[in-house]
């Protein structure tokens, strides 16, 4: 007879999720007696402690992680199958879960979702951010279901895609020096306050690709959250950024904002779309890519 449940990897996955067996019941729908009750017969089977119990509050033993670590990947495997198959009983398609590595990737992706969603009437789309540099993780989770990202990491069971080619360009406002350059070099920023989305240096390509290989800094780092502050900033003289040239030329309508080149021969980019390989043949994941692949041109 079967020992380790799912409602064991449940129990252990909301406590450590939610601080106390209380809350963890309170999400489960359970009393904490049933719940506590549960974990010590669990643990009385195997032999093995899986909390230190230190006052109300518990720390997981090495057991306790390794177990937290099998449920974290189980329990959404279990969920999103469960999901599928309750679609399949209703006679719908499924669902779509995207995940974004990429910020300005999602007014790219806007322009995917709504043709998307008039082609696939029987499939939701639902695009989560949460995810900003652990997509791999959340593919292999099964947390969502595609990954829109500029990096892509290859691993077995994964495959990705490139849909989309571009160009990052610096941005800079009306008055700035640099708006009739061809090109900027590097050492030319090392006055500037550069303005990003909050991401670490090292997965941003103005740094990777144009500033750290010439050992450059600019003078101030100034992370913003959201593109169009971003540029109402650079359009104010208060800093430069860098983002693609379509997302730039898009909103050089309604700001004064400028594209420059970073280079003599500029920084190129993909964005790619990642999916699991068993996924594969899904006819609308299937279809997603081929409209991402159809709409680089008009993008």
């Amino acid at each position: 007879m079967a020992i380790l449940e799912r409602m064991h990897l449940a129990i252990i996955r909301a406590v450590d999720q939610h601080g106390s067996l209380t809350a963890a019941a309170d999400t489960l729908h359970l009393t904490q007696s049933a719940l506590s009750h549960t974990m010590r017969k669990l643990e009385d089977q195997l032999g093995i402690a899986i909390w230190y119990r230190e006052g109300r509050s518990l720390r997981p033993t090495q057991a306790g992680e390794y177990l937290l670590a099998v449920a974290n990947r189980l329990v959404p495997q279990l969920g999103h199958a469960e999901e599928r198959l309750r679609q399949f009983a209703r006679g719908e398609r499924g669902a779509l879960r995207i995940g974004m590595e990429c910020h300005p990737c999602y007014q790219w992706l806007l322009k995917i979702v709504s043709p998307y969603l008039a082609a696939w009437p029987a499939v939701d789309v639902d695009v989560k951010q949460k995810f900003q540099f652990g997509g791999i993780g959340a593919l292999f989770g099964y947390e969502i279901d595609m990954l829109v990202t500029p990096d892509p990491l290859y691993k077995n069971g994964l495959s990705f895609e490139p849909v989309f080619d571009y160009e990052q360009v610096l941005v800079v406002g009306p008055q700035h020096p640099l708006r009739t350059a061809t090109h900027v070099q590097p050492k030319q920023l090392a006055g500037e306050t550069l303005i990003t989305y909050p991401v670490a240096i090292d997965r941003l390509d103005i740094y990777t690709q144009f500033l750290t290989p010439a050992g450059i800094a600019p003078q101030r780092h100034k992370p913003i959250e959201t593109t169009d502050i971003m540029l109402q900033m650079v359009a104010s003289g208060r800093g430069v950024a860098a983002l693609p040239r379509w997302l730039v030329e898009e909103y050089a309508a309604k700001l004064d904002v400028t594209p420059v080149r970073l280079g003599k021969q500029g920084v190129a980019k993909q964005i790619f779309l990642g999916y699991r390989e068993a996924d594969a043949d899904i006819d609308y994941i299937r279809a997603f890519v081929a409209l991402a692949k159809e709409s680089r041109v008009a993008v």
